[in-house]
């Protein structure tokens, strides 16, 4: 197991990789018929008549997946992935039923908390890339980072 990364070990400049996951067509339309039910996520037929061409996962779907991965990637923070907001989240091109996906996650900025100095806030821009290479997410996030106790 990778040890803790506390705010004191990041760096901007630094990237962090992540795992794979596979989405298939049935977990595509199981997450659609929960939480996003339009036809363009739900039927395969109907989709291809939409504006993607093709059954595609939700994008919330995306960012769902892209947390799970975030989770079990080399970015582990101590004291876990805490979101304090985002700046950016675009999906560039659709994931589809049988594309493999994993994260690239740069650290852009740093910033001690002034009036929190046992913690600081780092933005990462996180992309999420097929198997092609190919971004389906981009997502700019300020997180929480603790920063090494004294001692």
């Amino acid at each position: 197991m990778t040890r803790a990364l506390y705010l004191e070990d990041l760096a901007p400049g630094q990237v962090y990789g992540s795992g794979e996951a596979t989405v298939t067509e049935a977990d595509i339309v199981r997450f659609a018929g929960e939480f996003d039910p339009q036809p363009f996520h739900l039927d395969a037929g109907r989709a291809a008549s939409t504006f993607f061409g093709g059954l595609a996962a939700s994008g919330w779907h995306t960012a769902s997946l892209t947390m799970r991965l975030l989770v079990d990637s080399e970015l582990r923070l101590a004291g876990g992935i805490i979101g304090a907001g985002m700046d950016e989240l675009r999906w560039p091109k659709p994931l589809r039923p049988g594309d493999t996906i994993r994260l690239e996650s740069e650290v852009i900025e740093l910033r001690p908390s002034r009036s929190r100095p046992s913690q600081g806030l780092a933005k990462v821009r996180t992309t999420t890339l097929n198997q092609h290479g190919e971004p389906v997410q981009v997502l700019v996030a300020n997180l929480l980072v603790v920063r090494r106790p004294e001692g």
